[in-house]
């Protein structure tokens, strides 16, 4: 426990607040070290919590410093997003930026830039350059966030073979063994719900958290030389983000992440949102194979056949994945052999190109690199060109290695070099008018916001893991963390659900639910084109009219890990859209209807019937019409593993 005795000449406080007064922010400069602490309404968020660098070469930089000068300002701002959840965001904060040196001969110089919302603070480190400090190679970042060790956890490890791709688990904070990664969501003991992350992370590694000495601290992700980054100042670190709220519900829809970012960086009005069919989910239960050969299913045929598979159900565009060279063997180990201009035999891509165009239908390519990412960089310019030339304008990209091979070295995926490709591949896209769906990706950090055209990104288990290694809980603890970095390909609307090859533990309602509880600016429709026309016509309806893009969110209920329920109203009319989901647990949820407008509203409600069940009946289900007003509640059931979705239209 740190107490403090303000009597030196040196030692400073500084303290800011939110707008509404509810958040305080306090710096601290005590004995030439800096630190921070976090209240709300009085109560302890993080205690003094020490900031700095080690820096390779040089002394650390974070000890011996004096205030030179302190500024605050307020900014008052409504942001509108070209696409998301939330139309538009609340950008208002009070700001203070605190200006320090060193005391001793060196003389360094830097800024501590610290912003509070009412939903939480950030703050950043700002170095400039300076005459003997122009380049600097960062050993370790000592920021730390001094939580109660008895707050609750749920998390997800770093540093392992699948990246993101895990199981989220609850612990105590006093036993994080190991580093985990951002966002990592918590439950202080006097009740508040925070999330620590990162935004506008750029040109550095990204961050994870580990528990050192009682204190959780960042642990940047290194390179493979063991530093952390190599930066040429001027610098900036990204946004170190803690997110506060007083419910896990209202956690949900803390957007700061998208406010801590910039504007887009230049004319973003050609990106639009997508929902897509794909030639995948048909490999996955053996029925075709990415790799040449009898069951191929990457062929001309079967690409026109999904085509017109995609027009009978008014779905916009197709994935195919498969189609280049590259995929035979063992495609793990061989992917620095893949090629991103050349097309397999059975494979025209000009033909399938030209046949979609006929159709309005949007093809989204696909580039799985297995993390051979100087193979990948060797090609990218020409890849990209060769889809703009066969007016292909969405892809979706994949990084399935355990380490990405980088100048010849092998980089997590989350270093500064892999953070600076992932950049390289948004950038380049934007400039050619391509939007892209990344697998694998670096964490979301908000840079939607400034490049649009980053549509969609994977980043934790998604439905690929179905057949054994997903529980009915993994959909009901990502609102509450992943989600909080942005949308996710799920790749929902599996309706083959008792396949022997993929069973998958959700009941079919669930499957519509995810559309609205997980939200994705490239949305797939993930199931072969014969199930939605032939099998589930009538639960198709409402993957083919739940849309992409939407005005408002609003969370309506909800606990970590054991159930979502969330209302979206559509940006394109006055429609709304409910989803909800459960864990193994059946569950009764009153939804209030009081966010609708005036009059009558037509709900059409796709649910758990009585008996369904994840395992034992996960075909069971009902729909039923009605209609309603914002007066209204509906009483709505959800089965073990299932979960309910409702269209509100006029």
């Amino acid at each position: 426990m740190f107490k403090w005795a303000w009597h030196k000449k040196d030692d400073a406080k500084k303290e800011i607040s939110s707008p509404d007064g509810h958040i305080k922010c306090s710096f601290i400069l005590k004995n030439g070290q800096i630190f921070y602490a976090v209240t709300k309404d009085d109560r302890t968020i993080t205690r003094p919590s020490a900031l700095g660098f080690l820096v390779c070469g040089e002394e650390p930089l974070g000890k011996n410093l004096s205030l030179v000068r302190s500024q605050t300002r307020k900014h008052t701002e409504t942001i509108e997003m070209l696409w998301g959840e939330d139309q538009y965001i609340n950008n208002n904060y009070n700001e203070l930026a605190v200006y320090l040196a060193e005391s001793t001969p060196t003389r360094r110089i830097f800024t501590l830039r610290f912003r509070v919302f009412d939903s939480g603070v950030a703050f950043r480190y700002e170095i400039p350059p300076q005459p003997k400090f122009q380049r600097i190679t960062i050993a370790d970042e000592l920021t730390q966030f001094n939580v109660d060790l008895n707050t609750t956890a749920w998390k997800i490890p770093a540093y392992q073979p699948d990246r993101y791709e895990y199981n989220y688990e609850k612990c105590m904070v006093y036993d994080l063994k190991h580093s985990v990664h951002t966002p990592l969501t918590l439950r202080t003991p006097t009740g508040y719900y925070l999330s620590i992350h990162e935004a506008a992370l750029y040109n550095y590694g990204s961050a994870t958290i580990k528990l050192e000495d009682d204190v959780l601290k960042t642990d940047i992700t290194p390179l493979s030389d063991g530093t952390k980054a190599h930066v040429a100042l001027p610098f900036q670190t990204p946004w170190r983000v803690i997110m506060i709220a007083n419910s896990a519900i209202e956690l949900t829809t803390n957007r700061m992440i998208y406010a801590l970012n910039d504007p887009p960086a230049s004319d973003f009005s050609w990106v639009k949102t997508l929902k897509f069919i794909g030639i995948w989910w048909a490999m996955f239960v053996g029925e075709w194979t990415w790799a040449p050969g009898e069951r191929h299913g990457a062929t001309t045929a079967h690409a026109k056949e999904y085509i017109d598979a995609a027009v009978r159900l008014g779905i916009t565009g197709l994935l195919i994945e498969g189609w280049n060279e590259g995929w035979e063997g063992d495609w793990l180990e061989n992917g620095i052999n893949n090629k991103f201009t050349i097309a397999t035999p059975d494979f025209d891509l000009e033909e399938v190109a030209r046949y979609a165009r006929r159709h309005d239908i949007e093809i989204v390519g696909h580039h799985e690199t297995v993390g051979f990412v100087d193979n990948y960089e060797n090609q990218l310019e020409s890849a990209y060109d060769y889809y703009v030339r066969n007016h292909i304008n969405y892809i979706k990209t994949g990084y399935a290695g355990s380490m990405m091979t980088i100048n010849g070295r092998k980089e997590y995926h989350h270093s500064q070099l892999g953070v600076n490709h992932y950049q390289k591949t948004i950038e380049l896209a934007a400039k050619m008018h391509i939007c892209l769906d990344i697998h694998e990706p670096i964490k979301g950090t908000g840079i939607e916001r400034t490049w649009p055209n980053l549509l969609s990104r994977e980043g934790a288990r998604g439905q690929e893991y179905e057949g054994g290694a997903l529980s009915p809980s993994h959909a009901c603890f990502l609102p509450y963390t992943r989600l909080l970095a942005g949308g996710m390909d799920y790749t929902n609307g599996i309706l083959d659900i008792a396949n022997s090859v993929k069973r998958i533990a959700t009941t079919v309602s669930r499957q519509l639910a995810y559309f609205v509880t997980i939200y994705s600016g490239m949305a797939m429709a993930a199931d072969r084109p014969f199930i939605y026309e032939h099998r589930f016509k009538d639960l198709f309806q409402f993957i083919h009219d739940v849309p992409t893009n939407f005005e408002k969110t609003i969370p309506l209920a909800g606990e970590i890990g054991e159930y979502f329920v969330v209302a979206r109203k559509s940006r394109d009319n006055e429609n709304w859209y409910i989803g909800g989901v459960t864990d193994e647990t059946p569950r009764r949820i009153l939804v209030n209807l009081d966010f609708l407008g005036d009059g009558y509203y037509y709900a059409e409600i796709y649910a758990d019937s009585k008996d369904a069940h994840f395992r034992e009946n996960p075909f069971g289900y009902e729909i039923t019409r009605r209609r309603v007003t914002k007066n209204d509640t509906l009483d709505m059931y959800m089965a073990p593993g299932g979960g309910f979705a409702i269209r509100l239209s006029r």
